[in-house]
């Protein structure tokens, strides 16, 4: 059976309709360790590929005849060459490689419906599956805003074509650090006003509109508002958006499994009350039907049947460990003093989302290379 090549999207697809798969992964041992393709149905082998260039006979009694077997590496090369020696090992096994590595699925979107809304309205969350990364896009009679782009402006602009709408207005939530922001461009490329918390804008180089609280976006003519919420804690500046009276999108202050960490700009100890005010204050004040949409998710389980991550406040308020702390000081404690470790080149990336730095294609995609790392655990 010859080698097939998977795409990203074929990947996701796997993921999302819970599809099993044995993935083959030829990183080096502290690379996979560190970040993975993951899947509910997924079983993995980790064999650096310095260690099959005599040959892959040792592992071929690990490797199952009844699955669907995809070869994964860092860049695409490495994963062609094993698969082509799993296959001409044994034949009857169905082998793959995925086009581009890790890189690839690491910039990948998969747009999904998460609701209608209000006179015809439409949601839709890009679920960065290989990153953590959630985006979304609000539509109404021909209007769309985008609510924290990742940097893959054609994504954007191509789905809004699709959808014969024009994206009139770009948020980005607070200043990103985990991922670079695609909220600029996307406004330069079609002349939407990009909003950006002012608090998190001082050192910004460009121009763009104040996010303030209490600010009323209407999208459209159907009274689809999305409506801004001063939510500070991960940043000073963070902001929350609440989309027609049903949905909570909350940045990087709320996650489904866990809460937002503190410290991404030096200043947790600083900051770690205006993140527990919010949390346990502001949140707490908002109806707890509402849909929590955030910005990332950590970890496979938080996603949903559908593939979309969201989840009830009022379940939230009860499920997740960080709304339930009762104890201020052991509150701090676990923001502050036991966090895990900072996202990859952290620092650059706030840089290029001041527009202080404009590094290349390529130097961002290694920028943004491994899991984000944006909550507390």
């Amino acid at each position: 059976m010859s080698v097939i090549k998977w795409t990203a999207s074929d990947v996701a697809r796997k993921v999302i309709e819970n599809q099993s798969l044995f993935i083959l992964d030829v990183r080096n041992a502290d690379a996979y360790e560190d970040w993975k393709i993951e899947g509910h149905q997924f079983d993995y082998l980790n064999i650096p590929y310095f260690e099959l260039l005599d040959g892959v006979e040792s592992i071929i009694p690990q490797i199952p005849t009844d699955k669907d077997i995809l070869v994964v590496c860092a860049k695409e090369g490495s994963s062609i060459m094993v698969a082509d020696m799993l296959s001409e090992a044994d034949a009857t096994l169905s082998v793959s490689y995925l086009e581009g590595g890790m890189k690839s699925w690491s910039s990948y979107l998969e747009p999904i419906k998460v609701a209608d809304l209000s006179g015809n309205g439409e949601l839709y969350q890009f679920v960065r599956l290989g990153k953590g990364c959630l985006s979304y896009m609000v539509i109404s009679e021909g209007e769309a805003a985008l609510i924290d782009a990742v940097r893959f402006t054609e994504v954007f602009t191509s789905f809004a074509e699709e959808k014969n709408v024009k994206i009139k207005h770009v948020f980005d939530t607070h200043l990103h650090a985990d991922h670079i922001s695609g909220g600029r461009s996307i406004a330069e490329a079609t002349g939407a006003t990009y909003y950006l918390p002012s608090k998190d804008a001082e050192e910004v180089v460009f121009d763009y509109k104040p996010l303030e609280d209490g600010l009323m976006v209407q999208i459209g003519a159907s009274n689809i508002e999305v409506g801004a919420l001063y939510s500070p804690g991960h940043t000073i500046g963070s902001t929350s958006f609440v989309v027609d009276d049903k949905y909570l999108l909350t940045g990087d202050i709320l996650f489904i499994d866990s809460i937002g960490r503190p410290d991404l700009a030096g200043l947790a100890d600083n900051w770690v009350g205006d993140l527990r005010e919010t949390l346990y204050r502001r949140y707490r004040e908002l109806a707890e039907d509402l849909i929590v949409l955030p910005a990332h998710f950590m970890i496979i389980d938080e996603l949903n049947e559908n593939g979309t991550v969201a989840k009830r406040l009022g379940d939230l308020l009860v499920e997740n460990h960080g709304l339930n702390i009762e104890d201020e000081g052991e509150f701090r404690s676990i923001v502050t003093d036991h966090l895990p470790p900072q996202p990859n080149a952290y620092q650059q990336i706030r840089q290029v989302n001041m527009g202080k730095i404009n590094p290349n294609y390529e130097e961002q995609t290694e920028m943004e290379i491994g899991p984000n790392r944006c909550s507390v655990r």
